[in-house]
């Protein structure tokens, strides 16, 4: 037993000792402490992703109107602001969740516009003083509707003013942001996501309440990290997405490229999350010196703002590249491990959450913000509409409204009488005691005929909503749909099933110029496969992707990536990762990202592999214009060259490896024409050659795919229909899959015939494509799609697809 002493006594009060038992008391003060950080500082409310700091910062810097398009001010301005009105703790915490806010490494939306130094990954940020802020435009997102009553409003600490419980939040920002925390008894680690991805999911979910985890994972495959790299293991992931607790690793995206005249190097350009390089280059140091890696020359720093990200890595002679590479994913954070624990507060409790719940939980917010918004605006504008119509009353007798106020001995009067005669309400009365004498106008009168045809407009459409579910859940994915365009970007980060075949340690740099195949997926990942087995033919299918090109060549051979500018660049097989040995489907989880190869244009696009041999038919291009090229092999020895003379505003849509030379050539409108002719057709030409006439484009229209197809094997056409004003990746639209003898053979030139029927809501083919049978599809992020059995009307309007396609392989 302990005992308490009571407040100091006062000398009529005798005093008095509270015996009271110490196992109780650290019991009681301790959960006291422990809802304190759980509740104040350590964890997000699901609803909005926001810990208390992170919603106070950006409530008060809305309440400074610190807007985007206003000036920064100092970052310690905005730190007293908050810590004097909101949030009774150290400044420093605050400014720390400022900094990370306006930090891009450590944000995938930054809810902040930082101006100075807000720090690296290596280094910290500058002092308060020294930084200055605003809202970044993803936080009006955030905070857009708190004057619409769409949020509670809770005291201060002080009981002087009042803050919002939890911001609107116009998307998910709990998972597109993430979070971190250590409470006590508990702790929250959320990698940050895509946010097209998770708007796709939480639309998906409005529209279908019972959809599954699988479904949604087509929509969100995995985390998407603000610095890229690649995700190994997708395992993890989904337990992660089912319970709320799992793992994944991250690697650095790295290629291997020659550094020197005599040395190969590894070029690291993206790390694991929130790895920065001066920790690796100590780890590297570290295990070289204690002879725990071999192999390595030299490691140079040569980030800066222009290109971002660049670590060298130099390989000593007589060492392979990618068994060094294997070493320092083993001992550098070169790969790192993520866990995942769903941890945030749901009505108060901290819950872990899979991602189905973490979206429901949103939308059911997000219902309420919508509904209590639409009630807000509803009585304004009934307000509005009882003093119009109450002015409109006035106006029709005004001189007999101005004759009553003359008359009266003072306001009171003036108004009592007012309600009298013309049967008015006190407001519309008072309202029109505060008349001014140029709103007595004929255009005035007018005005407010057109103010009240529309408040009523609005009054509808507004009880329409609050009346309607159906018509709420579509205007709440309306409203994402927007928010998704206007602030949504590509995904950074590439999801890989395994990390693929580890290298052998320290085996010499030269490798058997053995036979092999160079190959590209869906995702653009590029591998070599390890021997010359010929691939699957039933669709180039792989495990979690597509093959659209394969080229046989050997293991110190190349071969040539063909882009959308009619450009051909030449690829060493040596560099590319090989995959292992199978006798069924190529894993292509092992594979590179063909950017960390090839440098391209803004706007330019990779088509296919070519291969460089003189003994094949060629290579067949086809533009956006309808015109088709065959290229002579007489290939030059640089690195990158023309294969066609583009006119202004064109560019290539498709390029193919004749194998024969008496392929069928196939061409595929936006507008759903198709023309197929023999490749004998086409007299070879030039590389500066701009090609001939291949089918007739009307204007406004363009070809959406050009391709070959072997006439001796069952091919089959895919095209997929839908508007021309979806939002890029979203609309899956109408699939067709029909037999390619369906469509009858034209002369070159010609307008051909129609491939597919569009529907009411249907202008143009988002997606066309022609080949072998058995073809697989992917969607953009990987995901394999089963295609519908093939049908025989050729001009039919197909059926509502299951996904949207990003690729189609077929070898």
């Amino acid at each position: 037993m302990a005992r308490r002493s009571a407040p100091a006594p006062r000398p009529d009060v005798p005093e008095t000792i509270v015996d009271i038992d110490v196992a109780d008391e650290m019991r009681n003060a301790y959960l006291e402490y422990s809802y304190s950080v759980i509740h104040a500082r350590a964890l997000p409310d699901a609803r909005d992703g926001l810990k208390p700091v992170h919603r106070r910062i950006l409530y008060s810097m809305s309440e400074m109107g610190l807007r985007p398009e206003r000036g920064h001010v100092k970052s310690s301005r905005v730190v007293g602001e908050v810590m004097g009105k909101f949030h009774p703790h150290g400044d420093s915490a605050i400014y720390d969740a400022l900094v990370r806010m306006a930090q891009p490494f450590s944000m995938r939306l930054p809810l902040v516009d930082g101006h100075g130094n807000f720090g690296s990954l290596d280094d910290g940020p500058a002092a308060s003083r020294y930084t200055e802020a605003r809202m970044a435009p993803a936080a009006l997102l955030m905070v857009t509707g708190l004057d619409e009553d769409t949020v509670p409003f809770v005291p201060n600490y002080d009981d002087q003013l009042t803050q919002p419980d939890v911001l609107p939040a116009a998307y998910p920002n709990l998972l597109v942001n993430g979070t971190t925390g250590i409470a006590v008894g508990m702790s929250t680690n959320m990698p940050p996501h895509n946010l097209v991805e998770v708007i796709g999911a939480t639309r998906h979910l409005l529209k279908h309440p019972d959809a599954s985890l699988d479904d949604l994972m087509k929509f969100v495959p995995g985390p998407d990290l603000p610095g890229g790299g690649r995700v190994v293991g997708l395992e993890g992931i989904r337990e992660a997405y089912l319970t709320g607790r799992g793992s994944f690793r991250t690697r650095a995206t790295t290629r291997i490229e020659k550094v020197s005249p005599r040395r190969k190097g590894i070029i690291v350009t993206e790390l694991p999350y929130l790895v920065g390089p001066e920790k690796v280059i100590e780890k590297i140091k570290d295990a070289v010196q204690s002879k725990k890696l071999q192999g390595i020359a030299d490691v140079k720093d040569l980030t800066d703002r222009q290109s971002g990200l660049q670590l060298v890595i130099e390989i000593k002679n007589g060492f392979n590249p990618e068994a060094v590479l294997e070493k320092l994913y083993r001992l550098t954070p070169m790969e790192d491990s993520f866990g995942i624990n769903n941890v945030a507060l749901v009505d108060g409790r901290p819950q872990a959450m899979g991602l189905k719940q973490m979206l429901t939980v949103y939308i059911d917010f997000r219902r309420d913000v919508v509904r209590r918004r639409s009630e807000y605006r509803l009585a304004k504008r009934r307000e509005r509409l009882h003093l119009v119509e109450g002015l409109l009353i006035a106006i029709l007798d005004i001189d007999e409204v101005i004759q009553l106020i003359r008359s009266s001995d003072d306001a009171a009067t003036a108004r009592t009488r007012l309600q009298e005669v013309f049967d008015l309400s006190e407001a519309q009365a008072g309202y029109i005691l505060d008349l001014q004498l140029r709103r007595l106008t004929k255009f005035s009168r007018i005005e407010l005929e057109t103010e009240q045809q529309e408040l009523l407009a609005a009054i509808a459409e507004l009880e329409e909503i609050l009346g309607d579910e159906s018509v709420l859940t579509r205007l709440i994915s309306r409203e994402l749909a927007d928010v998704a365009k206007k602030h949504g970007d590509p995904r950074r980060t590439v999801l890989l099933e395994s990390a693929g075949q580890p290298a052998a340690e320290a085996t010499p740099l030269e490798v058997p110029d053995d036979p092999c195949w160079v190959i590209l997926s869906s995702t653009g990942l590029l591998a070599r496969t390890a021997d010359a087995e010929p691939l699957p033919r039933e669709g180039g299918r792989a495990k979690h992707d597509a093959v659209v090109a394969a080229v046989a060549t050997t293991a110190r051979g190349e071969v040539a990536v063909v882009t959308s500018h009619g450009r051909m660049i030449r690829l060493s097989a040596l560099e590319l990762p090989a995959l292992p040995a199978s006798s069924s489907a190529p894993n292509l989880s092992g594979g590179a990202p063909l950017a960390a190869y090839v440098d391209l244009a803004d706007g330019e696009m990779p088509l296919t592999l070519a291969s460089l041999s003189p003994d094949t038919p060629g290579l067949a291009l086809g533009t956006a214009h309808g015109v088709v090229k065959r290229v002579n092999t007489d290939y030059p020895k640089g690195h990158d060259w023309e294969a066609i003379s583009l006119k202004d505003g064109d560019r290539v849509v498709g390029a193919a490896q004749l194998r024969t030379g008496h392929e069928e050539l196939v061409m595929i409108t936006d507008q759903a024409q198709l023309l197929h002719f023999s490749a004998e057709a086409v007299r070879p030409q030039g590389r500066t050659a701009g090609g001939v006439s291949g089918i007739r484009v009307p204007e406004g229209a363009r070809v959406l795919f050009f391709g070959v197809v072997d006439p001796d094997v069952d091919n089959i056409v895919v095209t997929v229909s839908g508007s021309s004003d979806s939002l890029p990746g979203t609309d899956a639209g109408a699939w067709k899959v029909t037999p390619f003898a369906e469509y009858p053979s034209k002369g070159r030139g010609t307008g051909g015939v129609r491939a597919h029927r569009f529907l009411k809501g249907e202008d143009t083919l988002l997606f066309a494509w022609a080949g072998r049978a058995g073809a697989r599809a992917a969607q953009p992020n990987g995901v394999a799609v089963t295609l519908p059995e093939p049908e025989g009307r050729r001009d039919g309007s197909g059926e509502p697809a299951r996904a949207v396609i990003g690729g189609i392989g077929s070898l």
